[in-house]
């Protein structure tokens, strides 16, 4: 054979360098007749492998020639214990007896380590014969593959195919998420869900998982960039089930992955909190302080914060290129600005930044800007580096991704060649990365950053290339699961203003693809595009109430939002809301506390107060569970849903006798033109700001007698309701009125900007002024509300008719 030939060949050439060493000569020459003898002694196994009619014989020969075994006796010997079993009837087979044979686990670690020197054909018999016997020896397997990197490989798609076929027939849950994993790269829509599916089906039968198996379905779930609530909240209960077994390797780990796939839990976060404050002492070495801190900074308290920061300068020197991302990444989610240790961190970096990929140098500089670092040596290396990368980038993503971040160094010099380089990707950017682009093209062009002849005119063509691009590649569309994956990522002015039409239009062509399985994604872009679109809206409502039972009730907050946020009324309204409200109420128990806060609100925006939701809500215990869980910029936005649903219950719903709370707020005001006063004849007639019971601002009031003339604040003894409003229950109209004079009416004067209604044509209100409007008029109101379209046209573009516009509002003149 060739492979005989060559062995020859090499022995001659080693024996002819010392050919004066006869003894050695002589060894050559045995090795070569033992070489070959062992060459007829393996055909010779070959055929008595062949020649076998019970499996017994072919483990025997295996048992007695381990050490000869080649690569392709294990591939026969494999395939023949398969077509012995073939050709017994199906209820006859001995699979449980041939799998927990001794020589069969000797055959499957053969394969293993011989599969460096297989032909792909060989991989795959052996494949299809290790798993009609095995699927344990198929796992091991494929994890080898996976942890080789091979995830693209034909033979992973080989095993993928395998699993697909064999799949109803695993009933191990430590089988399956190996088996998840290591073909994760490889396989369909359709293939995954059916992986989803049987792990969710394995994990509810098992009473006890250990949290490693949980761990590589969240690694899958990642890997497949699939948020999929189901698995993620049941493997969230096994790591709190198991948080003793967790070491800081695997917490880092978990939470690296929950941050990923954009989940929280507020449990497992105070649980986690409590256990490595208890052992902050025990993380002395950089790898895992560095997880510690990753882990622990974000939630820590401000002692434990400052022991971590202490001890990350002191130990800067020892960090790693990569724990010393970890650590700016960190230091970026926890606000931190602590200058000491920025500095110590920016120190190091200069012995790092060669070690660095593309992606890593994007993700370090957006950190650094992040912190206000202020070393520009640094500034610099990275400009020179990035620019580097983005001249020898092949990839969209990359290129797109360093343009960006470009925009953000400081004093930053555009040059044409990255102009060229965006205009050689665009036509294979996908709508984020043309977004990026676009952002910067602007940024740079409004800054007066491009300084060579004609950048302007090379900056419009550029400009018209990228809308071209993103309305082909919209008009092209016609897969909304591949549309929706695009569309959550894309912010930013030129999206609004050149593709977000086009985007809604896309969705209403592929409307009979809206399923509940993506109405959360497309729920999010329409949330984000702020536009009121009947036709989406109502297939998503009729989807909701088909499916309610499907859809986790984490992700109806998101559907209810986008209803109450465009103060939206689908035509099943009523069954709508009694399906989302019916489903939340029989689930309460496995919603974070926060979520209960933010379901709340947006359902009393609609309307609706299920009384289980509001009771569960206004409960000292509950409340403070809530504080003891909420950290940061989370704190302050449920704080704020927190005190608008508590005002809307203690309007709409004393029944509850829910006591108001809360202490004054202060968001932005819009202020009525001076003209007011004009009409009115004097400041004194008028109120600016005003604080309403409940605490609701409104821009302007003023105060109208029977004949509808405006009455003094000086000269009348008119109240405004300030803090006597808090301990108001019944009757807050009559209530109101009692301290004007008979027949006079207060008026509420509002103008409203481009945030109070959706941004299509039909300029409809959105939900929050639309309740203030509600709650004013309960507390006594005419409210009149301005819009910013009406006040801003052209019909009202003298003084004179704006004046006279002011005036039939007040006073209601047609």
């Amino acid at each position: 054979s060739k492979k005989t030939n060559e062995l020859f060949l090499d022995t001659l050439k080693l024996a002819g360098r010392h050919s004066k060493m006869l003894g050695l000569r002589q060894l050559c020459l045995f090795t070569l007749r033992r070489y070959q003898a062992r060459t007829l002694c393996s055909d010779l196994l070959l055929s008595q492998i062949n020649g076998c009619t019970h499996e017994d014989e072919v483990f025997n020969l295996v048992g007695r020639n381990k050490a000869r075994l080649s690569e392709k006796h294990v591939g026969i010997a494999l395939n023949m214990l398969w077509q012995l079993q073939k050709k017994e009837p199906f209820l006859l087979r001995a699979s449980d007896y041939v799998r927990n044979h001794s020589q069969f686990l000797t055959l499957c670690i053969l394969a293993e380590n011989k599969v460096e020197h297989m032909e792909d054909e060989v991989i795959v018999d052996i494949l299809y014969s290790i798993l009609r016997l095995s699927l344990p020896a198929l796992s091991k397997f494929a994890l080898c593959l996976y942890k080789q990197h091979r995830q693209f490989s034909p033979i992973i798609g080989q095993v993928a195919h395998i699993v697909d076929m064999k799949l109803d027939s695993i009933q191990d849950i430590r089988i399956l998420s190996v088996l998840m994993i290591s073909i994760s790269e490889v396989i369909t829509e359709s293939f995954r869900d059916r992986l989803l599916h049987k792990a969710e089906q394995l994990l509810q039968e098992k009473d006890e998982v250990h949290f490693n198996y949980a761990r590589r379905i969240l690694q899958f779930l990642q890997n497949v960039k699939l948020r999929y609530h189901p698995l993620l909240e049941k493997c969230n209960r096994i790591f709190l089930e198991n948080t003793s077994d967790l070491d800081i390797h695997s917490i880092s780990h978990i939470f690296g992955l929950y941050e990923q796939l954009g989940f929280d839990s507020a449990e497992f976060r105070l649980v986690v909190k409590q256990l490595l404050s208890e052992t902050i002492d025990d993380y002395y070495d950089p790898e895992t302080f560095a997880k510690l801190f990753f882990s622990l900074g974000p939630m820590a308290g401000s002692k434990v914060r400052e022991r971590l920061l202490v001890t990350a300068g002191c130990m800067a020197e020892e960090f790693s290129s990569y724990q010393v991302l970890m650590i700016l990444k960190t230091m970026q989610k926890m606000k931190c600005r602590n200058s000491h240790l920025l500095k110590k961190m920016t120190s190091v970096l200069h012995k790092h930044l060669e070690s660095y990929h593309v992606l890593q140098l994007v993700k370090l500089t957006q950190y650094l800007v992040m912190l206000r670092c202020q070393d520009l040596e640094l500034f610099a290396k990275l400009k020179m580096l990035l620019l580097g990368y983005l001249k020898s980038s092949v990839i969209p993503a990359d290129t797109a991704a360093v343009i960006r971040i470009l925009t953000m160094l400081p004093s930053f010099q555009v040059k044409e060649i990255i102009i060229n380089k965006a205009a050689a990707v665009l036509p294979q950017c996908r709508l984020h990365h043309l977004n990026c682009i676009a952002t910067a093209l602007v940024k740079w062009n409004h800054h007066g950053q491009l300084h060579w002849q004609n950048s302007s005119e090379l900056c419009a063509k550029l400009l018209q290339r990228l809308n071209d691009c993103g309305l082909q590649r919209l008009q092209k569309a016609n897969n909304l699961n591949l549309l929706l994956e695009e569309l959550p990522y894309v912010n930013g002015e030129w999206f609004g203003e050149v593709l977000n039409e086009e985007s809604l239009a896309v969705c209403q062509r592929l409307i009979d693809q809206i399923t509940w399985e993506n109405i959360l994604p497309l729920s999010f872009f329409l949330i984000k595009s702020d536009h009121r679109c009947p036709a989406l809206l109502d297939r998503i409502s009729s989807v909701t109430v088909e499916s309610i039972d499907k859809i986790p009730p984490s992700e109806i907050y998101f559907i209810l939002f986008l209803f109450s946020t465009l103060n939206y009324d689908p035509p099943d309204n009523e069954e709508f809301f009694k399906s989302c409200i019916q489903h939340l109420t029989s689930n309460l128990s496995h919603l974070e506390a926060y979520h209960l806060v933010l379901l709340g609100h947006v359902l009393a925006m609609a309307g609706y107060f299920p009384p289980g939701l509001i009771t569960t809500i206004f409960n000292v215990s509950f409340l403070s569970k809530l504080d003891a869980q909420l950290k940061g910029s989370d704190l302050q936005r449920v704080h704020s849903s927190l005190m608008k649903l508590n005002r809307a219950v203690c309007l709409e719903c004393p029944e509850f006798h829910i006591p108001w709370f809360h202490d004054r707020i202060n968001p932005q005001r819009q202020h009525i033109h001076r003209m007011l006063t004009e009409i009115l004849g004097g400041r004194h007639y008028s109120r600016i700001s005003v604080l309403t019971p409940y605490y609701y601002e409104i821009d302007f009031e003023c105060v109208l007698d029977v004949n509808k003339k405006p009455l003094s604040y000086m000269a009348q003894n008119i109240p405004l309701d300030s803090s006597g409003g808090i301990h108001l229950r019944h009757g807050l109209k009559d209530e109101g009125r009692k301290a004007l004079p008979p027949g006079a009416q207060r008026i509420a004067l509002e103008f409203l900007d481009s945030k109070a209604f959706s941004k299509d044509y039909s300029r409809h209100l959105k939900g929050e002024p639309a309740v203030k409007k509600r709650h004013l008029e309960m507390l006594g109101y005419r409210v009149v509300q301005i819009p910013h379209f009406e006040w801003n046209s052209m019909v009202l573009s003298t003084k004179g008719e704006q004046l006279e516009y002011l005036r039939q509002q007040l006073y209601g003149i047609q």
